[in-house]
C-alpha cells in the first residue's frame, strides 16, 4: 500500500524500526509519488543502506540491492549470459538441427532456415539476471538499493543514466527490455568521490548527518528495548562529546547502537572513564582515535 502523506511515512518507517526527520519522510513521499531514484548521501553508518531496507519493510515491497565497487561493470550488475548453458542446449539438440536443415538445397538456405531458429538459442533461459535487471523485470514493484554507489568507476555511473532516466537497459542478445514496474530506487553515497551533475539531475538528493541528541535518544530506545534512561542518555552524550575531537572517522549511530548493547551485556548501569576504554574498541576503529579518545576519557563521560 503506498504512502498516503508525510506523516503515514513517518509512522511506517517507525513501524519498521526506523526513526526520521520530517526533512527525510519527505523526501521518501516526494520520490514516492513522482517516481523519481533518491540519492542519499553522508558519512558511513548514519543510516543510508537502513533507510531502504525501512522502506522495503513498510511498502511490504521485495529489497534488490546492488552494492557497489570499483570494477563493477554491466554485466556483474545487469546480467550474465550462461554460455555453457547455452553449448549444453545446442549439443543436445543437435539431431533436431539436422532435421531443419535436412532438405535444404544450398549453404544460404540452410543458414536461413537455423537464423529462423535463433529465438531458441538468444532467449530468456540462457540469461541469469542480476540486481538491476531483476529489478525491472520482477512482475511486482520492489525498492532497488545502488549502494555506496560512490565507489563504482564513473563509466559505470554513467551506464546507470539510461536506467534511471527511462527505467529501460539494453540486453543485445534481446533488445531493450521496459521495466514492468517502476522500482522505488535509492542510490546511497559516502562521499568517496562526486557523483556527477547528470547522476543528480534524475535524483532527489538528501544528505543525512549524524543525528540530533533527541533524535539519537529515541532510536537507541527503540532499537534497544529496555535500556535505562540514564545509561541510554550517557551513551548519547559521550558519543557525541567523541564526535566533537578531530577524528579520523567520528562513530556513528550504528556504533552507537553496538556500543549500548555491548554495555548491556555487561551490565553496566554507568558509565565511567575506565567503562569506555574498556569497551572501546565498539566505537573506534583506529589506533590514532582510541588514543585521542583515551586522552579525553574523564571530560567525556563528565560532561552531559
Amino acid at each position: 500500500m503506498p504512502f498516503r502523506d508525510i506523516a503515514d511515512v513517518q509512522e511506517k518507517l517507525q513501524q519498521a524500526d526506523y526513526i526520521t526527520s520530517k526533512e527525510i519522510a519527505t523526501v521518501i513521499y516526494l520520490a514516492s509519488v513522482t517516481k523519481k531514484p533518491i540519492l542519499v548521501e553522508g558519512p558511513a553508518g548514519v543510516g543510508k543502506t537502513e533507510l531502504a531496507k525501512a522502506v522495503a519493510k513498510a511498502l511490504s515491497l521485495e529489497l534488490i540491492r546492488l552494492q557497489c565497487y570499483e570494477g563493477l561493470d554491466e554485466a556483474k550488475a545487469l546480467y550474465e549470459w550462461e554460455y555453457a548453458k547455452q553449448l549444453l542446449y545446442t549439443q543436445m539438440v543437435k539431431e533436431k538441427i539436422g532435421d531443419v536443415i535436412s532438405d535444404a538445397h544450398t549453404l544460404a538456405e540452410a543458414v536461413d532456415r537455423i537464423a529462423d531458429q535463433e529465438d531458441a538459442f538468444f532467449s530468456e533461459r540462457f540469461i541469469q539476471p542480476r540486481p538491476l535487471l531483476q529489478a525491472i523485470t520482477s512482475e511486482h514493484p520492489v525498492v532497488l538499493l545502488i549502494d555506496e554507489v560512490d565507489k563504482s568507476d564513473p563509466e559505470f555511473e554513467a551506464f546507470l543514466l539510461e536506467l534511471l532516466s527511462d527505467f529501460q537497459v539494453t540486453i543485445p542478445e534481446l533488445g531493450t527490455q521496459k521495466a514492468r514496474n517502476i522500482p522505488f530506487v535509492v542510490l546511497t553515497s559516502n562521499n568517496y568521490r562526486d557523483m556527477s551533475d547528470a547522476l543528480k539531475r534524475r535524483c532527489i538528493h538528501i544528505y543525512i548527518d549524524y543525528p540530533e541528541r533527541d533524535l539519537e535518544l529515541r532510536i537507541v530506545t527503540l532499537k534497544i528495548p529496555g535500556i535505562s534512561d540514564r545509561l541510554a542518555s550517557g551513551i548519547v552524550d559521550a558519543v557525541r562529546n567523541i564526535r566533537k575531537l578531530e577524528l579520523k572517522k567520528r562513530p556513528c549511530i550504528s556504533e552507537t547502537i553496538d556500543w549500548a548493547r555491548s554495555l548491556i551485556a555487561l551490565n553496566a548501569e554507568d558509565l565511567s572513564s575506565d567503562v569506555l576504554i574498556e569497551t572501546l574498541g565498539m566505537l573506534i576503529k583506529y589506533r590514532s582515535d582510541s588514543d585521542a579518545v583515551k586522552a579525553h576519557a574523564r571530560e567525556i563521560v563528565s560532561q552531559g
